[in-house]
């Protein structure tokens, strides 16, 4: 009975080292949240994606995408970095070329991403930058 109750902490102590030392080697460089809901929306998120992998020093920063759809108006696409509003954009109810919002979008983050560095690198200077 004894060691019927043992294995299971036996096996648990055999299986836990290593999964602490797999966690301690995770890191997750810059975290992409998609919650869009239409298919406009995940076209979207889907070419912003493929541009936020290629972005360098992306650590601590946290972006999402949200969506809210407008009846009979298309939808409304909000990007925020680090949980602040960077970008809003509204999306027809026929298909419209995204690219370009996504370059937009993606340019925009460049900007709020330097500010953000800038202003943790310079705690003297003004939000505004001026």
């Amino acid at each position: 009975m004894f060691i019927m109750m043992l294995k299971p902490l036996l096996l648990l102590c055999l299986i836990m080292p290593p999964l602490l030392a797999v966690a301690e080697d995770v890191e997750i460089d810059g975290l992409f949240l998609d919650n869009s809901k239409s298919r406009q929306g995940h076209e979207f998120a889907y070419q912003f994606s493929r541009l936020w992998q290629e972005m360098p020093n992306t650590q601590g920063i946290n972006v999402q995408i949200t969506e809210q759809i407008v009846p009979r108006a298309g939808t409304k696409l909000t990007l925020l970095m680090n949980h602040k509003i960077i970008y809003v954009t509204h999306l027809g109810r026929r298909r419209s070329p995204i690219k370009d919002k996504v370059e937009q979008a993606i340019f925009i983050l460049i900007d709020a991403m330097a500010k953000a560095q800038l202003s943790q690198q310079n705690p003297d200077m003004a939000e505004s930058g001026w």
